[in-house]
Formats: structure tokens, C-alpha cells, sequence
């Protein structure tokens, strides 16, 4: 009899979460850790990036290890992989999650508002995956292997509402990068799968809003009266596919992008 318990586990993982100090990154994060994995988290700042591993670290009663870097030059990762190597000999699963976007109006959207966010969002999600390969394929086997999971948006899928003109095609680009890596990768026991998100109480989406990046007090509720599923996503909700596209029970999924929207992009 096939072995049907603990399909979702993600207990004893050694995971690596982009862009872990706030938002769906740390969202991500949080659910692994309360589910026995051990996780390190990257992000720019390294001061924020140090004090949400900390409290995600007593909250969960687990580690959280912060590496601070930039995902957006080879250098940046680079580093991280230099450092993580200092405490790892494998990893299980990398999510590739940090990303950046850029307002402005068409007529006036600069090269900087370009170069930034494909830099951020499409080259490093490439570059990171790369140079992790080493550690990805130290433990991946056929009955157990590594993953990555590449965060998107549905703003690759739909036409974006604000004027974030590289932001859309990044990550347009980001999900078909993953149906390009997952062809690859399958054969070195490496599953590569992609999550689109859609409104999550953020500070990239309350920035959008006009609420300021301010996340405490931006009016969430009324956000998400306009989704189908009458709010905006939840941390479960990110964390538990998340964890799905790590665990036993995506064994067979390969090179898809989910979307995890309440129903905006079907609607």
C-alpha cells in the first residue's frame, strides 16, 4: 500500500525564501516555519530583513535565518550563496519571491522604472535559481525531489490597473521562465512550479492603492469587496500552496503557474 499520510509535510526542509522580510515572502515564511521547516529569508534592507527573522524565529519556535542581499545583481546573489554555504550543504526548496514594481505614467515611465524591476523580478528569480543549483541537487532523488517555486502575479496573466508598465511583462516573463526551467530541471529531480498572486494586504499593493505602503491601516475590507471572493488573500492562503508545491502532494505537478487570486483573473 502506497504511503497516503503526511502528503503536505514539509517538516526538517531547509528552504529558502526571497524577498522573506515582509509581505507574501514573509507570509510564505511564517507557514513554513510552523510547519518544522528551516527557513532563511533575503531581502535588501538588512535591519528589517534581521528583525522579521527574529520575530518569525519566537514566533513559531523555529529557525529563521536572515541573509541579507540583492536579488537584483550577480553580485547580490552571489554573496547570498556564498553565505548560505557557510551553513548548508543542500536545499529543498528556494522560493523566488522578491520583486519590485515601478509607477508612473506611460509618457513618462523612465529606463530606471524599467532596468530596476526586470533586474529584480525576472534576472534574479534566473541567476539565483542557477547558482543554487549545486545545493538543489545535493539531496534531490527521484522519490524525493527538490523544488522551486517562482512567485509571479496576475498582472502577467491580466492587463495590470495601474500604471506599472514593466511590472506586468516581468512577470509574464517570470511564468514562462518557469515552464522553461521546469523542462529543464525535472530531469535533475528539481520540480520548478509558479504562484500567481493576486490582492494580498501588502505593502507593494497598499502603496498601489493610495494607502501609502501603510499595511496596519490601509482599508483591506473594502479592497476586498471588488474581489470575487469578497476580501483579499490571507496568509493560509499563500502558505498553504506554497506549501503544497514543496510537499509529496505536488509529485507530479510540473512547470504550472497557480494563481491564488479569489477568483479575479476566472472573473
Amino acid at each position: 500500500m502506497q504511503q497516503m499520510q503526511d502528503l503536505f509535510s514539509v517538516k526538517d526542509k531547509v528552504v529558502v525564501v526571497t524577498g522573506g522580510s515582509r509581505g507574501i515572502g514573509e507570509m510564505i515564511a511564517a507557514g513554513y516555519l510552523a510547519n518544522g521547516a528551516k527557513v532563511y529569508i533575503t531581502s535588501r534592507k538588512a535591519a528589517v530583513c534581521d528583525a522579521t527573522a527574529a520575530r518569525l524565529a519566537a514566533d513559531y519556535s523555529g529557525e529563521c535565518i536572515s541573509i541579507p542581499a540583492d536579488m537584483a545583481s550577480l553580485e547580490g546573489i552571489e554573496g547570498f550563496v556564498s553565505t548560505l554555504r557557510e551553513h548548508e550543504t543542500h536545499v529543498d526548496v528556494l522560493v523566488n519571491n522578491a520583486g519590485v514594481a515601478w509607477g508612473a505614467p506611460l509618457e513618462e515611465f523612465p529606463e530606471m522604472g524599467w532596468d530596476k524591476v526586470m533586474d529584480t523580478n525576472v534576472k534574479g528569480v534566473f541567476f539565483l535559481t542557477q547558482k543554487l543549483l549545486p545545493l538543489l541537487q545535493a539531496n534531490a532523488a527521484h522519490d524525493a525531489p527538490a523544488h522551486v517555486i517562482n512567485v509571479g502575479s496576475i498582472d502577467g496573466i491580466k492587463t495590470p490597473i495601474f500604471d506599472n508598465f514593466s511590472y506586468g511583462p516581468s512577470k509574464a516573463a517570470v511564468h514562462h521562465l518557469t515552464r522553461v526551467l521546469a523542462a529543464h530541471l525535472i530531469k535533475r529531480h528539481i520540480i520548478v512550479n509558479g504562484i500567481a498572486p493576486g490582492p494580498f494586504p501588502t505593502y507593494m499593493l497598499s502603496a498601489g492603492v493610495g494607502g501609502g505602503g501603510d499595511t496596519a491601516n490601509t482599508d483591506w475590507d473594502a479592497l476586498g469587496q471588488s474581489n470575487p471572493r469578497g476580501r483579499v488573500g490571507t496568509p493560509q492562503d499563500i502558505a498553504g500552496l506554497a506549501i503544497f508545491l514543496s510537499s509529496r502532494a505536488s509529485g507530479f505537478t510540473v512547470g504550472d503557474v497557480i494563481t491564488c487570486d479569489g477568483g479575479s483573473v476566472v472573473s
